[in-house]
């Protein structure tokens, strides 16, 4: 019986985690939510995640919520997988830093920009300051290329490379050369095409 445990719709952010079992390479089990019918606010699932969201990841008796978490939290625990920066390494401030600025500056700055305001809000009240800077420095951070922190493949190109691909999938962020090299260049991993093909056969049964 595998020890994990995704909590999982698709699509939606758990296909984030997805991706990052599907690198990690242990057995996992799914529990699928219909988020259509409600069932992520049952009271059942409440119990999991008080937030009523997926993903959550159950690893023994140990519950995870919030994607970035999750996989930093993969990524120490298997660390056979390579897909981390271990602790005390200087390099894991760099890769700390990209797992923390997906979900605390991409993601807000994309949906701001999708879903403006009636009055614009001052830079400073905004954790990400502002759209265009949060861009560049992303352009700037995956240029050279191959990965984040260079030829090693980590849980934060996971993290950012998820942002990348949906927000250009969904025309919220600008196509930049650099964005679409390196989204392509991800889109080659094996595990990511898995974890797309299983997602798409998940949506496809429901769908029906």
């Amino acid at each position: 019986m595998p020890s994990l445990t995704l909590y999982h719709a698709a699509p939606s952010r758990s296909s984030i985690v997805r991706w990052m079992l599907e690198e990690v390479g242990e057995p996992y089990d799914l529990h699928v939510l219909n988020l259509m019918n409600g069932e992520q606010k049952a009271t059942a699932y409440l119990a999991v995640n008080p937030m009523g969201k997926v993903p959550a990841l159950k690893h023994g008796d140990t519950v995870i919520t919030e994607a970035a978490a999750i996989c930093t939290y993969l990524a120490d625990a298997f660390p056979k997988a390579g897909l981390g920066m271990p602790i005390g390494d200087p390099s894991r401030g760099v890769y700390l830093k990209w797992l923390f600025y997906a979900p605390s500056c991409i993601e807000p700055a994309v949906t701001d920009r999708a879903f403006p305001r009636k009055e614009e809000p001052r830079r400073g009240m905004l954790g990400y300051g502002d759209f265009d800077t949060v861009m560049d420095v992303v352009a700037k951070a995956v240029e050279p290329g191959p990965y984040l922190m260079g030829e090693q493949f980590t849980a934060a190109d996971v993290i950012v490379g998820s942002q990348l691909r949906w927000g250009m999938m969904f025309d919220l962020l600008p196509k930049r050369p650099e964005f679409v090299a390196y989204v392509g260049r991800l889109e080659q991993r094996p595990a990511l095409q898995r974890a797309v093909a299983k997602d798409q056969e998940l949506a496809a049964a429901a769908s029906r």
